[in-house]
This record gives structure tokens, sequence and C-alpha cells, in this order.
């Protein structure tokens, strides 16, 4: 059986509620006309269509159409994105600094500012060139005839050549990212027009899901200005992390209390092979860091009419990470990621490793290089591959976590027990924990102030009737 670590379902509601309503307005030309106004105001010229250009996981785009050219804006959903100022100002900053060092497509930024900047103070922004395209990658790799609302994957009958020929243009991007070398993990900070630094915490989008959808409070994540100057570091950091998700989380994340104890015991070992540099390749443990992208991924990548990239877009959660995030294999050369395959890990893993033939051998196109190791959800792949390969295969991974017992030191033991009672004594009984920002906080205000206003309206209107 496949493991992850599932959302709390409240908290998922109220995010999804908040960016649902947030995205409404957007329908008003009020709210239209404003946004149109503000990037005429910082792009001269006489506009001839404005519309909505499309909605993705954390922004909405706009698009100012002239003659001969268009301006995108691009704005933070509130209940989507928790950390939406440091979300912008680190993807203006990684934008402009990929733009300098690297051949990358990358939109042009024409101006940015924070939620108190943007027209009627809707959210932090960016305002870029449009780069246009016919299709995009994710379309040309998808089978055909899969509907929309459908999650993709990969065309099983693709014609090899094709496929390779758009891995090679994929693994070329890669490469650019691999090429600068940074001193510290974590995100970039423009200094002035020539010079970047790593001055801040990598903000990942798991840490962004973690405090959205996983009921961890924000003062668990590093502090803002927090960087890491080794490898192991920064995994134990993250070990920590989901650590103290499991913990904190509302109890519908385990279903009994050896499904408790299987999963700490999972995060332990993972802690402890942190800590001990197991983890990590000692010839990169103080580095150089090279840059990651959590969301690169082929919807990200736009391409013309001969399915050559013109454009490479959505640059948030991007920052310097250890070596072995890039030396790893990308999990989106299915296109769906292997939590989500409808078969399991186990044949996500047959098919992927068919189709990383293809890439590797597109990627030795541009470079001749090797990667290897993969990417998962938590559980699924700490069972399935990390134990195995650090303390022995076992007969049966869902009941491995008994024979590592041993492996724990007796303060672990002790407290993993604590807390497996823990959880087991709030089980469906804990409050939801919810800690968006103050951004998405106001918006709820908004919407709580809208409802009662209805409310009120409506009782009106039934007394009156009654009368």
């Amino acid at each position: 059986m496949q493991t992850k670590m599932c959302p709390d379902d409240m908290a998922w509601e109220q995010a999804e509620e908040t960016s649902d309503n947030w995205l409404a307005q957007f329908l008003e030309l009020d709210i239209l006309r404003p946004i149109a106004d503000f990037i005429l105001s910082h792009n001269r010229g006489n506009g001839t269509e404005f519309a909505i250009l499309g909605k993705g996981s954390y922004n909405i785009s706009l698009r100012l159409k002239y003659r001969s050219s268009a301006t995108v804006i691009r704005l933070s959903q509130p209940g989507a994105t928790l950390f939406p100022e440091e979300k912008v100002a680190n993807e203006v900053a990684i934008m402009r600094f990929l733009l300098d060092q690297t051949s990358i497509p990358v939109p042009f930024i024409l101006h940015s500012g924070t939620k108190k900047d943007s027209p009627l103070e809707l959210s932090p922004f960016i305002m870029m060139d449009y780069i246009e395209y016919e299709t995009k990658m994710y379309d040309a790799l998808n089978t055909p005839g899969c509907p929309k609302e459908q999650r993709g994957v990969l065309n099983p009958t693709i014609d090899e050549n094709r496929l390779e020929m758009l891995y090679q243009q994929l693994a070329d991007i890669l490469l650019q990212l691999y090429t600068p070398s940074l001193p510290r993990i974590g995100s970039l900070n423009q200094v002035d027009d020539f010079t970047w630094e790593v001055t801040r915490r990598p903000l990942s989008m798991n840490m962004n899901e973690l405090v959205r959808l996983g009921g961890l409070s924000r003062s668990r994540l590093p502090d803002l200005y927090t960087t890491f100057d080794t490898s192991s570091s920064y995994l134990e950091m993250l070990a920590s992390l989901h650590m103290e998700h499991l913990v904190h989380q509302r109890n519908d994340s385990v279903e009994s209390a050896d499904d408790c104890r299987r999963k700490l015991v999972a995060r332990y070992l993972f802690r402890k092979l942190a800590r001990d540099k197991r983890l990590t390749n000692p010839l990169f443990e103080k580095g150089p860091f090279k840059l990651w992208c959590d969301d690169l991924r082929p919807a990200n990548v736009l391409l013309n009419k001969n399915e050559q990239i013109t454009g490479v877009v959505d640059w948030e959660f991007t920052y310097a990470a250890p070596v072995e995030f890039s030396h790893a294999p990308p999990w989106w050369l299915l296109i769906e990621k292997p939590e989500l395959w409808s078969k399991g890990l186990e044949d996500w893993t047959r098919v992927f490793d068919y189709r990383l033939k293809t890439f590797l051998k597109a990627m030795k196109g541009c470079e001749d290089s090797v990667i290897q190791n993969g990417r998962f959800a938590f559980d699924a792949i700490y069972w399935q591959k990390i134990d195995p390969r650090f303390f022995g295969s076992t007969k049966n991974p869902e009941e491995a976590w008994r024979e590592r017992l041993h492996l724990l030191d007796e303060k672990e033991r002790s407290e993993m027990e604590i807390l497996v009672a823990q959880k087991l004594k709030e089980m469906n009984t804990r409050v939801l924990s919810w800690d968006p920002d103050d951004y998405t906080l106001a918006f709820r205000q908004q919407l709580k102030g809208r409802e009662q206003k209805a409310n009120e309206e409506n009782a009106k209107v039934e007394n009156d009737e009654l009368k």
C-alpha cells in the first residue's frame, strides 16, 4: 500500500474557499478596469484587449494586448500562497538572475511590488512581457484526448525521436540551472544590478503546503534570514519539518497506533541518516550548491508551432539547494507524480525507468553527465527505497518499522510512545490550527463581513414579508 502525508480536510476547505472567492472578483468590471489602468500607467501605449490569461495553482494572470506586444500582470492568490510577499520577492530576484546569467527564455520583468503597491491593494504582483506561444510542453507530452479535468500522463505511444527532441530541450534548461555555483542553501536576493546573494531561507513549495494544508505553524519554519552552509544541515531541517507536520496535524494523518509508529520510525531514521551525513555526497557537503525549482515542469514550458521552447514561466519556489537535488532525474518525465500514479509506485518506477533511458540519451546530447536517485512522497519512498538501501531488505515494507526499532535510541523510543499516545487521544477531536498569512486572514475577514451583511439583508426581507 502506498502511503503519503494527507492534507487536513478542514484546512484545505478554508484555503480553497478563500482562493475561490478571491478569484471570483475578477469577473467584475470594477476590479478589471483599475488593473488595466494600472498596467497602462506603467507601460505606455494604447491597449487593444484586456482579459484573464489564466489561473494557476498560486496566481492569476491577466494580459493587456497592444498592437505589436502584450503585458502580463500576475497576482498571488490568498489561500493558495501563504508567504505572498516573500514568494514574489524571491521570484523577481531569480528571474532577473536567470536573464542575466543564462540563456533560458524567461519573461522580462517590467515592474513588481507589494500588496500595498498593487491595483486596489489586491496582492503582491509581477508585471512582465508576454511570451507568445502555440502550446505547452505538457500538451506535447500528454496522452492525446486526455480530458482537461483529468491529470495528464505521458503518451505511451509517443514517437521516440519526438520524445527525445522534447526531452533534450528540457535537459538543456536543467543544465543551465546547474551551471551557476552558489555558496549557501537559500533564496537569492538582488543586491545591485549585477550582484545576487543567498540571504534568505529556501522557501519551498513543501513549506507553503505544510502551512496551508498540513496544519503546521509558520513559526516552525526556519526564520526568514536563515540559510544553510551544508547539505546535511538542510536535510536535517527537512526531516524535522516532516516530524513537526506529523505531530501537529490533526489525526486524519494517522490510521492507528502502529500506523503512527511506522511513520515516526521513518522520520527518526531519516533524520538520523541526515545527521550522520549518509544522504549526501561528502564532496559537495559544503557546496557549491545549485539552483533548484520546485515548480519546474512541462506545464510551465511554452512551445512554438515547431515544438521549440519559447519561454519558461512560474519561477516561484526556486532556491539554491544541495547538489543531490539536481543530480536526480526529474519526476515530471511521466508528467504525473509517483504518489498519484493510478497503478502505484512500483508501476510508476517501471515506466519511469524505461523513459529515463530516453531522457539520459537526450541529456548526454547536451552534456555527458549521469543522473541518479529519485524524489517521491515521503513514507512511500522511505520504506520502499531509502530504508532497504541503508538498513537492508525486508520481506514486508509495511512491517519493516518493527525491525528498525532497535536503531532508535532510548530517548527516541520513549518520545515516540508519548507522541503515539497523544495522537490517539486527540483522534478526531483536535481543533484545526490554521496559520495563514495576514493577507489571507484579511480577505477571509472580508468574506465573513459580506456573509453577515447578506444574512442581515435576507432576515430583513423575511421580516418585511411577514409584515
